[in-house]
């Protein structure tokens, strides 16, 4: 009975270490994101084929890394980028030690820079060969047309679910020189844990078995 009991638990633990590893909260949950702005939310989902870079994602989100950054780059029929803790204008009570300086690359041909596309911001190619991301910052693809060069260069590792009206807003407040808006757009993060089948219904989103 003791060896039984044993190996369940071994079952169990090796069962929550490869959920844990696939950024997900177990097969039939996954985490919704919302991005909350004084201009309205924005809901995102991220790829469970992109697994360090959303489990990265909702560590960060969970911690509160990304609450009180600012979309501190804005280019209008283009995208709006976020995510630089340096950003924050509040004390923080997080471990700084969480946050890696980069993410391995995790290209999938098939995340395209659509429209509410979420990719992962990184150096360029003479500094940064290998395609690694930053370790906090990311952007929302605003317009596709704008982002198709991009393909196959950046990590796309989720999508607006709801809010792309949000999305159009940021992109269209006034900015200076260097994209950066003349007035402040900040951000907190939530995450919940929702039924998969709760996304697939409210949100069109469909997972690949």
């Amino acid at each position: 009975m003791r060896y039984k009991y044993l190996w369940t638990l071994l079952i169990s633990l090796l069962f929550t270490a490869s959920v844990q590893a696939q950024g997900i909260p177990d097969n039939n949950h996954d985490y919704l994101v919302t991005l909350k702005t004084d201009y309205g939310d924005i809901k995102i989902i991220l790829y469970d084929d992109i697994p360090m870079h959303k489990m990265n994602f909702i560590e960060l989100a969970k911690a509160g890394v990304y609450d009180h950054v600012t979309f501190h780059r804005v280019i209008n029929n283009f995208m709006i980028q976020t995510g630089d803790p340096s950003t924050c204008n509040q004390d923080k009570d997080y471990d700084p030690t969480i946050i890696s300086k980069t993410i391995p690359a995790e290209i999938r041909h098939h995340h395209k820079h659509v429209k509410g596309a979420v990719g992962a911001a990184r150096r360029g190619d003479k500094v940064n060969p290998m395609k690694k991301s930053s370790g906090t910052q990311f952007y929302i693809v605003q317009n596709a047309r704008s982002g198709k060069h991009l393909d196959g260069e950046y990590t796309v590792f989720g999508k607006v679910m709801s809010g792309l009206n949000v999305v159009d807003k940021i992109a269209a407040v006034k900015t200076n020189e260097q994209d950066k808006p003349l007035k402040d757009v900040r951000m907190t993060v939530e995450v919940e844990t929702v039924k998969r089948s709760d996304i697939e219904k409210f949100y069109s989103f469909e997972y690949k078995n």
